[in-house]
């Protein structure tokens, strides 16, 4: 018996990276899997790997920013395997710049897609988890930067902070319809896009964390399957920090 056995998740930003580890981590324990991303190939891609790999999964083309496409998706997965009982809000972008350099439209590119994204998939999956009676968990993926901020970052350390408040304003909302709603904090994750940065700044990176270590991308996925999950069925509004203790 799988911890999210016969529940139906939905997960933006999943066709690569920390996002597809938490659809292969909650399709593991038993979750059927809806990928949405603007990558339509890439999580079409991802989704026959799923299938593949024993998880019932499907895939759909998703602009988080736009309200009706996000709809579009939680319509889908009740169409393909009835009504939503996870959401995860992963999708996410980088426009890095320092606040002197940066330009306006790369500051509301970045917030657009992580907060009013988050926002737009935390909206429309809380109204399905009301009107199908079960509840429900949504889990917002947010970053340490929210709670520290990050240098040339002004964009992404705002957003991030954003997906703070908006659970846990949305958890005091929906509780009463049995509507969980949670943060992950991602502190140094090792993925394609942190590898890629110089030396020089992941042994800074590095020096910071008490355990020593970059984290992996399954470590998050375990956390938001945690939250996803009954194992944390009286935990609502909380922001969990996987982060190696970094920034304590």
């Amino acid at each position: 018996m799988g911890l999210l056995d016969g529940r139906n998740a939905v997960i933006t930003g999943a066709a690569r990276g920390i996002g597809y580890e938490i659809a292969a981590v909650l399709g593991g324990e038993g979750a059927r899997v809806v990928i949405g991303d603007v990558d339509e190939d890439a999580a079409a891609e991802a989704a026959a790997r799923l299938t593949g790999n024993g998880t019932p999964a499907t895939s759909l083309h998703c602009d988080v920013t736009d309200g009706d496409q996000v709809a579009a998706r939680v319509a889908h997965c009740a169409d393909a395997f009835g009504p939503v009982g996870v959401m995860v809000n992963s999708a996410g972008i980088t426009r890095d710049a320092t606040l002197r350099k940066m330009a306006l439209d790369d500051f509301r590119a970045v917030v657009d897609v992580h907060l009013t994204g988050a926002w737009n998939g935390t909206r429309h999956a809380a109204e399905a988890m009301r009107e199908h009676g079960r509840g429900g968990s949504i889990v917002n993926i947010s970053s340490i930067a929210g709670k520290v901020g990050n240098f040339g970052q002004t964009n992404y350390s705002a957003a991030k902070a954003g997906l703070v408040g908006l659970p846990k304003a949305s958890a005091k909302e929906l509780a009463k319809a049995g509507v969980r709603v949670n943060a992950v904090q991602p502190g140094l994750i090792r993925t394609a896009m942190t590898e890629a940065m110089p030396q020089a700044a992941w042994d800074a990176k590095l020096a910071e964390i008490p355990m020593g270590r970059a984290g992996e991308p399954a470590e998050v996925a375990q956390a938001v399957l945690f939250l996803a999950s009954d194992l944390a069925s009286y935990i609502t509004g909380a922001v969990v920090e996987v982060t190696g203790g970094r920034y304590m």
